[in-house]
């Protein structure tokens, strides 16, 4: 007899987590996660950076982290594990008019969606929150103290441990090599652990997700793209709080962990592709860019060995891939977050699981992340992407 599961999460980083933890947070609780690796999180969550900001430029990505960041101030509370949140802010720092327009659109939507803590701010302003950062060119910028950053294994973890406690399963080293339709709907999964039956599946497979679609004969616009981060040794000349800076006129951006500090950088030469590795000509560029912007950043040194480079699960548009697939029932996205994922999770946990459990989701409304959009030519445009 083969295993059976209401739901079946293919994928067992933090989204596939999350999704579980709100499926079995509302009653249903035969729900296996499926996860190649010999433990969670060693896709892209591992890899990530950890920043939460509702700080974008589309009512669906601000009301994603608008929900996401409440759920993380309430984090320990509600799963038992501690998020780590901090709530250092995001800063943007503009160096043309052009900036600062772009700054203040952004910030009428958001307060129009209730987000009430994110302010203009001047030049001065900045300074006195990095004093060390060159700022003759820097003419203003944007700051939401409520942004900040979380610890993306302890948000897994989190919700992993609280879903797995209410009796979700884990099958970990299980590679997927099936997925079973008749009629149009999910029948069962294939592993080389043996089948599953179930009527439903949530793919929730990070950069392999479009491998995943087309098991299920879908075409999933999804792509993995390589990002990089730089970590410093101690960094003592940086105030031991401040917030992530955006240097607008590059993309560079960098915040503290503990004593050191951590620069990234999208970098528009990177090609698609499963690429992991560091490379020692990204550090060049990334701190060409730091010490342009903190010219201190020239003595502060940086040991290869500490940095890391993951992978971006990137969709056309920038944007998410979230609820059912159009062409076969019972098949659920979860995928494309373009960098997103961690900060989004608790949102996207909550829209997948009431979607497959109610239909639909009053909280928050994910139409507009539906998959059908590329074929109807209805892309959303995200141009706050780091």
């Amino acid at each position: 007899m083969p295993e059976t599961a209401d739901v079946v999460i293919i994928g067992g980083g933090v989204v596939g987590s999350s999704v579980a933890y709100y499926l079995a947070n509302q009653g249903c609780t035969n729900v296996l996660i499926i996860e190649r690796e010999e433990r969670q999180g060693l896709g892209s969550t591992s890899k990530s950076m950890g920043g939460v900001r509702a700080q974008f430029a589309t009512e669906i990505n601000i009301q994603m982290s608008i929900y996401s960041i409440d759920f993380f101030s309430r984090f320990e509370e509600a799963t038992g594990h501690t998020a780590d949140y901090r709530a250092h802010g995001y800063l943007f720092a503009a160096t043309k008019e052009s900036h600062l327009k772009y700054l203040r659109e952004n910030l009428e939507k958001q307060r129009a969606l209730g987000l009430n803590d994110a302010e203009m701010i001047s030049c001065e302003e900045i300074v006195k929150m990095i004093p060390q950062m060159r700022s003759d060119d820097i003419i203003g910028g944007s700051f939401c103290p409520t942004d900040g950053f979380v610890d993306p294994n302890g948000v897994m973890t989190g919700f992993a441990k609280r879903a797995r406690e209410c009796g979700v399963r884990l099958w970990l080293n299980t590679e997927v090599a099936g997925i079973n339709i008749e009629n149009g709907q999910i029948a069962g999964v294939k592993t080389d652990r043996g089948d599953v039956s179930t009527r439903t599946v949530v793919n929730a497979a990070g950069p392999w997700a479009s491998i995943v679609a087309k098991m299920a004969g879908q075409e999933l616009p999804v792509s993995p793209l390589r990002r990089q981060i730089v970590k410093t040794q101690r960094c003592d000349f940086l105030p031991a709080k401040f917030p992530m800076l955006i240097d607008m006129s590059s993309g560079f951006h960098f915040r503290r962990e503990g004593e050191a500090i951590l620069m990234a950088w999208p970098d528009d030469e990177e090609t698609y592709g499963f690429k992991t590795a560091l490379t020692h000509e990204f550090i060049e560029k990334i701190l060409m860019h730091a010490v342009n912007r903190v010219p201190q950043f020239a003595d502060l040194p940086v040991n290869p060995h500490q940095c890391w480079a993951g992978m971006y699960e990137v969709t056309p548009d920038h944007h998410a891939i979230i609820g059912p697939a159009p062409e076969v029932r019972g098949l659920y996205c979860a995928n494309g977050f373009s960098g997103h994922g961690v900060m989004h999770s608790p949102a996207t946990g909550r829209i997948i699981s009431d979607l497959i459990i109610h239909g639909r989701c009053e909280v928050l409304d994910a139409t507009p992340l539906r998959v059908e959009r590329f074929a109807e030519g209805k892309l959303l445009e995200e141009t706050a992407v780091l």
